[in-house]
């Protein structure tokens, strides 16, 4: 049978993963790590510049001809970068790259980074998830659950944790027996539910103060100063009547939680008698001020480019670290991440090469958040005093978020691309449109006010949530054109706040349908 050539590749055949180095340029090995890397697919809409530069310096002796003479390779510039939908699941990891830290995350028997617990049995009589040892460690009583992945429905949800055992999960909630879960199945705590008429509102000048007056000490839900929390649930019992939303975490202690940012307009007092106030809480990344939490990962970025008449080829970027980061909210359009690698090499396959060994697992489905319907909260304001802060503006027409590690590659004789990459100054900034109502945003550009901005965003009982505590705005010169409204384009530059990062993002695994409206 004849074999018919091919001329071409089409990008529809291509495909894009990346793996975790465990030292610059190296991926683990099932002999020495004792494990091979995993290949996580990622969902790229387009690219920028992926691959290897290679520069080439002729040589042009003075000679009669007056001609060149064929140059020679002297150095590789190996970089990569893609634009992909923001959802859920395909930035939460990579995001640990370029904020060059580890997610921090609750209780959960499938951490993002480290050892999970499989859970193992489902009992219905005792209400009771068996877990493999130290699975059940972690989880206490009045912890809020999502329970994820078991093959029967009635032990997937929300439930509500009585108590634990190193190798158990006792739940309030009727479930099912359920005797092999699937290996994907999990549980991971996503709040925190008090007893009844133990957790009430209190003010602290024009701050708030949750209080709690038994039951929980505060200091031990895993919460730091600078997280959000989300207050309240879906039935009335569930949450106070007059407080109720996202809010900023200033202060812990064991007796209550103090607020510095809440997102209900009036806070007031209240007993909170007869309720079973709900509280529901996220996973925690920022940038860390202890050298300690600060990680640098390196990663290998996996193209594939078709198949060949052997086999799948291939190009990789190795060494790669995460460099420039932007998200981009234009109005009525998706919600989208533009990322960036600059890598010490780069390395092609052909298909009788193959792509290089590991797990390759697929893409976690996910609907993409998107402009219009999504945002929960967008809020810009001077820095104050007063935890119902006033925003500088009511409506936005796009923004965007970015970071730059300005990473650069370390050069040396006798090394074609780098030997090693360095970070730079951590940096964040971006840029807002916004609909022109007051003066007062317009001075806080001239005064070099302290500003902070946040955006949560939340979709099918889930969120993403970005804070920025400090930050400088420049620009300001207001956009006038007839027949249209007045806009004002604003520049942001972050800088340290007093919670020691610039930029907090928050990942919440379970949201209550409130968290929408």
């Amino acid at each position: 049978m004849a074999v018919c050539p091919k001329y071409k590749i089409d990008s529809n055949a291509t495909g894009l993963r990346y793996a975790e180095e465990v030292c610059l340029k190296q991926l683990p090995t099932l002999a020495a790590d004792g494990f091979d890397p995993t290949w996580i697919a990622l969902e790229p809409n387009t690219y920028s510049d992926f691959g290897g530069n290679i520069t080439t310096v002729a040589r042009n002796p003075i000679n009669q001809s007056r001609q060149r003479k064929k140059g020679v390779v002297t150095d590789l510039e190996a970089s990569g970068g893609f634009q992909q939908d923001l959802t859920l699941f395909n930035f939460r990891d990579l995001a640990q790259g370029f904020m060059f830290a580890d997610l921090r995350e609750k209780k959960t028997t499938a951490p993002n980074n480290g050892t999970g617990q499989a859970v193992t049995a489902v009992d219905a009589a005792t209400k009771t998830y068996t877990t493999a040892a130290g699975g059940g460690t972690g989880f206490v009583a009045g912890h809020l659950v999502v329970a994820e992945g078991f093959g029967i429905t009635a032990n997937n949800g929300v439930k509500t944790v009585v108590s634990s055992t190193g190798t158990t999960v006792v739940v309030n909630e009727v479930i099912a027996d359920e005797a092999a879960p699937p290996a994907a199945a999990l549980l991971a705590v996503v709040g925190y539910q008090g007893a009844v008429g133990t957790l009430s509102i209190a003010l602290n000048g024009d701050l708030v103060r949750l209080v709690s007056t038994a039951g929980v000490d505060f200091t031990t839900l895993g919460l730091i100063p600078g997280e959000w929390i989300f207050i309240g649930g879906d039935a009335t019992v569930n949450g106070f009547d007059d407080n109720g939303g996202f809010a900023r975490i200033s202060v812990i202690a064991a007796g209550y939680l103090e607020f510095d940012k809440v997102d209900w307009p009036t806070p007031v007092a209240e007993a909170g008698a007869a309720k079973l106030v709900n509280l529901y809480f996220g996973q925690v990344l920022k940038n860390e001020s202890d050298p300690a939490l600060i990680k640098r990962r390196t990663y290998q970025l996996e193209r594939t480019l078709g198949e060949d008449a052997n086999g799948t080829m291939s190009e990789y970027l190795v060494g790669a670290v995460a460099n420039e980061l932007t998200l981009n909210a234009p109005q009525a359009e998706k919600v989208t991440v533009d990322l960036t690698f600059v890598a010490c090499d780069h390395q092609a396959r052909n298909g009788l090469t193959g792509v290089k060994p590991g797990t390759r697992v697929g893409v976690v489905e996910g609907d993409a958040f998107n402009t219009s319907n999504d945002f929960a909260r967008i809020k810009m304001a001077v820095v104050g005093d007063d935890a119902a802060i006033m925003p500088l503006f009511a409506f936005a027409s796009d923004l965007t978020l970015t970071i730059n590690n300005n990473v650069s590659a370390n050069k040396a004789v006798g090394v074609l691309g780098a030997f090693d990459l360095s970070a730079g100054t951590f940096e964040v900034g971006g840029s807002l449109t916004a609909y022109f109502a007051s003066a007062e945003s317009v001075q806080a550009v001239r005064n070099n006010a302290d500003v902070t901005v946040d955006v949560i965003m939340v979709k099918n009982n889930q969120g993403i949530l970005y804070d920025v505590p400090l930050l400088a705005l420049g620009n300001g010169r207001l956009n006038v054109e007839q027949d249209q409204p007045i806009t004002i384009p604003l520049e942001t530059n972050a800088a340290e706040s007093k919670f020691g990062h610039t930029l907090l993002w928050q990942f919440f695994p379970y949201l209550p349908n409130a968290a929408s409206l």
